[in-house]
């Protein structure tokens, strides 16, 4: 990967092969990130927005996965490098596809133009499949898009840390009378995501709100539509996310008009 020689580098500048992680975690700037890989040519190699974006386990660079690293953002231009599970895995739905009958009564013919993860998961809502899966017809389109969280600390294992204007993107939230369900959407087959992405919303809305904040990973993987629940046995430790169920689903519109 190209990002493997800028954090090289960067490792090599700021000596942090010799850091005690077993103490605390490293903290790095998007300054001295720039300064690190100032003399690269590809964008790719020098912007710490793109070097520091690791969604998943594999895209990580090679330094961090011979220490068993990742990385967090805990401000804006500000992140740190920690040691352990930064990642919770989405395994596979083993079980048959659900055929499920849209409630629309008529079919909604835009959503067959394109194939990207935004509208997959807004005809799942059109359909109400997700209300349907969460039990709640409550639920309404009410967040998307970029925001930026407030102050809240957490736990990452062993490390207490500080995160505040971290920007944090929701591809739709959907508020209900008692919860708010944030979904998480991709269109490939993931096998991992960093916690990250559910965790900040999480506890940002969280703390917008007060109300209870379930998190959904949704994914389109041919036909079927599969949906992961997630949530956090204790709401300021990173590490204490959990599946609690699955399902998948095939959207029947043969009964519209």
């Amino acid at each position: 990967m190209a990002i493997n020689k800028s954090w090289e580098k960067i490792f090599d500048d700021y000596k942090i092969e010799n850091h005690d992680f077993d103490v605390a975690p490293f903290i790095l700037t998007a300054t001295q990130i720039k300064q690190a890989c100032q003399n690269f040519k590809e964008t790719g190699e020098k912007e710490p927005r793109l070097l520091c974006k690791h969604d998943t386990r594999e895209q990580r660079p090679d330094v961090f996965k011979l220490r068993n690293l990742f990385i967090l953002p805990i401000k804006n231009g500000t992140y740190a490098i920690l040691r352990g599970e930064g990642y919770v895995d989405i395994p596979s739905i083993n079980t048959l596809p659900i055929q499920y009958s849209s409630k629309l009564d008529f079919e909604i013919k835009s959503a067959s133009v394109g194939n990207s993860e935004m509208q997959h998961l807004d005809f799942a809502y059109a359909t109400s499949l997700i209300r349907t899966f969460m039990n709640d017809d409550s639920l309404v389109l009410s967040i998307r898009g970029r925001k930026y969280t407030p102050e809240f600390s957490f736990k990452v294992g062993k490390y207490s840390l500080k995160a505040e204007g971290v920007q944090t993107e929701v591809d739709a939230g959907y508020e209900g009378r008692q919860q708010i369900v944030l979904v998480e959407a991709k269109n490939s087959l993931s096998t991992n995501v960093i916690i990250r992405q559910l965790f900040y919303p999480y506890r940002q809305w969280n703390i917008a709100t007060g109300k209870m904040i379930i998190s959904l990973f949704f994914e389109r993987r041919d036909n079927v539509i599969n949906l992961w629940q997630y949530d956090f046995e204790k709401p300021d430790e990173y590490n204490t996310i959990r599946l609690l169920r699955s399902g998948k689903y095939i959207i029947d519109t043969s009964k519209t008009a």
